[in-house]
């Protein structure tokens, strides 16, 4: 009954990350190609992808927290996509249990990795 449990805690969680993948893809498309209409995101003018443009969006708090908002759904969403996958494919118990911890540690790791270059994009200063 517990693994009943804990699998529906999964599916919630995978539901919900990938609402915020969406909605969070969303504002970035909007934001990066409808630019002409959301200017205000691009201070220095010119396209969203200017350099002093992306660096006005590194430094703000706002997006980090979004950027790793997103990273984290993104991997929860595509890690336990991959984890169902694999399940699906009649592995033993044990087999299941060793690929959840290898998608845990992988994930993490990524994780981490990204809210380290996220946060370390913010020392990188204004060219010119």
């Amino acid at each position: 009954m517990r693994d009943m449990k804990s699998e529906v805690g999964y599916w919630t969680f995978f539901i919900i990350a990938g609402i915020v993948v969406f909605i969070l893809l969303f504002f970035h498309m909007m934001i990066i190609h409808m630019d002409q209409l959301l200017g205000f995101f691009n201070p220095a003018g010119g396209s969203a992808l200017d350099w002093k443009n992306v660096i006005y969006r590194s430094h703000s708090a706002f997006f980090t927290i979004i950027y790793i908002i997103l990273l984290a759904a993104a991997l929860y969403h595509g890690f336990y996509g991959l984890r169902t996958i694999l399940f699906e494919l009649g592995l033993k118990k044990r087999i299941q249990s060793l690929v959840t911890i290898a998608v845990w540690i992988i994930g993490i790791t990524l994780f981490s990795v990204g809210v380290f270059a996220n946060i370390a994009v913010q020392t990188v200063k204004a060219a010119g």
